[in-house]
């Protein structure tokens, strides 16, 4: 499928743009980036989601929102994902306008997340691969996800596990406590500076 295959520099370098240009409309505006379809390549017109991820010029994070199901052709996924990582990240008061051209955007396109199969709760870190997979938590309608460059300040599966079970709202050993449904995607991630 197309959608497997990595993306090329043109396709990052637009899709990164248009976070950009999204994030700029969004906030001085107040209006979600319009886009004619037309003018994008086919690739950029397939379903897709991923994550926005806003961090400021000392490496802070300042806003991250994404999906988890490809709903939305993948460009239209980065516009809409970076208003909502500019505007409407719970944790942060909405970006002002003066802060856009200090801001620093990561883009995480997602694989499908696909159950991980396991017996017994106590099995379930070895299985998990730090820094490569994306986990997703899941019990009834509570659901958390943390991307796999969460493993970079996270290293230790059963920690990763545990926050993740407080991000989802659940007691942090409830992961030890049950079986939950627990899903692993990939992710294939790309940066406005290491496209320079």
């Amino acid at each position: 499928m197309e959608t497997d295959r990595p993306l090329t520099v043109d396709e990052r370098r637009q899709l990164l743009a248009l976070a950009r240009q999204s994030i700029e409309h969004a906030v001085c505006r107040g209006e979600l980036l319009k886009l004619d379809p037309d003018q994008l390549p086919p690739r950029l017109r397939e379903p897709g989601t991923c994550f926005v991820t806003l961090t400021t010029q000392s490496g802070a994070l300042r806003g991250c929102i994404g999906g988890l199901e490809a709903v939305r052709p993948l460009a239209e996924d980065v516009i809409y994902h970076a208003a909502e990582a500019a505007l409407n990240d719970y944790r942060f008061r909405p970006v002002r306008p003066h802060e856009i051209p200090s801001l620093h955007i990561e883009i995480s396109r997602l694989t499908t997340p696909e159950p991980l199969d396991y017996q017994r709760p106590e099995d379930l870190p070895d299985l998990l691969r730090p820094e490569r997979d994306g986990v997703v938590l899941r019990r009834g309608q509570r659901r958390a996800t943390f991307l796999p460059q969460v493993w970079e300040k996270i290293p230790n599966p059963c920690d990763f596990l545990t926050q993740l079970c407080l991000k989802m709202g659940c007691p942090p050993d409830l992961w030890q406590q049950e079986k939950l449904e627990v899903l692993i995607y990939h992710v294939e991630s790309f940066e406005e500076e290491s496209l320079n």
